[in-house]
């Protein structure tokens, strides 16, 4: 043992952390422009990409976890790319678990933003275009700053949701200490066990980290709702 936990458990928050990180990180680019075209278009196609990223939110883990990892593999359309570009398969990796988080925790990230958006309405783009800015600049100079608090909101959600991810991750990567192994599939190897001592020590900061994420949330839509008209 290393202290309250042990270093195995250690190297699993290290890498639970780089996932969620790195995948919050990305998402945050995905998601903002898929947002912004959601909260604006009127396009045919509006139903259909808003199904599409929801999808996740309805999906069992496992299945959602199951086409992934058939999409990683040799047979799939993404192993086949992945290996003609010399990458190998990302199936059992950490590549092939940020694939899986980017997907599977899409929609939170997109939801929060667009609600933003939304929110503002439509005045502050036209004033911003009486001013004779044009589109991108009144996106970043007005758009993005009214909608911090979505920002902010989808990054929480976001990394939260990913840290405790458990059936995509597990059907994706495996458990494989060192490259795959999380905190959730590491409380699982506990319980598996019988070490239900150590998996209470993790299971205990996730519940306290997720309390503190959900209070962070209430802040920021607090907020949001003061901000926004």
């Amino acid at each position: 043992m290393t202290g309250f936990v042990s270093a195995e458990a250690w190297e699993a928050i290290g890498l639970s952390l780089k996932l969620a990180g790195l995948s919050t990180f990305v998402l945050l680019i995905l998601a903002t422009p898929i947002a912004w075209w959601l909260s604006q278009t009127q396009s045919p196609w509006r139903s259909v990409v808003a199904a599409l990223v929801t999808l996740p939110l309805v999906l069992p883990p496992t299945v959602l976890g199951f086409y992934i990892l058939i999409s990683l593999g040799p047979q799939g359309w993404l192993g086949q790319l992945t290996q003609s570009l010399g990458l190998g398969l990302l199936s059992f990796s950490f590549s092939g678990l940020l694939i899986g988080a980017l997907i599977f925790s899409l929609p939170f990230a997109v939801q929060p933003i667009q609600y933003a958006f939304e929110a503002m309405g439509k005045r502050p783009m036209e004033v911003a275009a009486t001013l004779r800015a044009r589109p991108l600049d009144a996106f970043f100079s007005v758009a993005l700053p009214l909608a911090k608090p979505g920002l902010l909101t989808a990054a929480v959600l976001s990394f939260a949701h990913t840290l405790g991810e458990f059936g995509v991750i597990l059907m994706i990567g495996g458990n494989i200490p060192g490259q795959t192994r999380v905190v959730s599939t590491q409380i699982y190897g506990h319980v598996e066990a019988m070490e239900y001592a150590q998996a209470h020590r993790l299971a205990l900061g996730m519940l306290v980290f997720s309390f503190l994420a959900l209070m962070m949330i209430v802040r920021l839509k607090s907020r949001q709702e003061r901000v926004l008209p």
